[in-house]
């Protein structure tokens, strides 16, 4: 299996093929949007979430909101390292995880200040409006591309430990 810094390499060398690919098909605004994602998936959003790693350790002191999937999943299992429901499951993870901290803080900063704690509808518009902000500036199809470049961040990762597990058994002919 790869080092973290093996990991790094690749997805800054791969950035500007990812970026030059990406911008031509999907068009300048889309393509950076692709290529950022590429990069945070490969840097802090990727599979290694699972361990103790470089890309748990980027989140500082924010790593708390990883934890509990840190504990959950296995190492290299299919739920973290897995092509079709690593990245899915993350996003989904991370948007919950997300949604019950913001909660939480809304609730004990109103309780703090003594203020109205805001309903479920008003929460709701919260986020709705950071959707409506995202597509405004960023296009229809950010929130997807956004994705797509996460999953082919997480992607080269993946494939990275499969070559270099390869490898490092002595069965680098099986793999090209």
């Amino acid at each position: 299996m790869p080092s973290g810094k093996i990991h790094d390499a690749f997805t800054f060398l791969s950035t500007i093929p990812v970026f030059l690919i990406s911008w031509m098909l999907a068009g300048s605004v889309s393509g950076s949007v692709i290529t950022i994602g590429f990069i945070l998936g490969g840097l802090v959003f990727g599979p290694d979430l699972d361990t103790a790693s470089r890309q748990y350790n980027r989140w500082g002191f924010l790593r708390f909101l990883w934890f509990p999937y840190n504990r959950f999943f296995s190492h290299r299992s299919r739920w973290s390292h897995g092509l079709i429901f690593g990245t899915l499951f993350r996003v989904i993870y991370f948007a919950g995880v997300t949604t019950i901290f913001s909660f939480v803080l809304t609730f004990a900063l109103s309780v703090y200040f003594g203020s109205k704690l805001p309903d479920f509808t008003e929460f709701i518009e919260t986020w709705n409006g950071l959707a409506r902000f995202v597509k405004s500036n960023l296009g229809d199809y950010a929130i997807l591309y956004t994705f797509l470049g996460l999953w082919l961040g997480a992607a080269s990762h993946t494939v990275t430990d499969i070559a270099g597990s390869y490898i490092k058994t002595g069965r680098s002919k099986g793999l090209f």
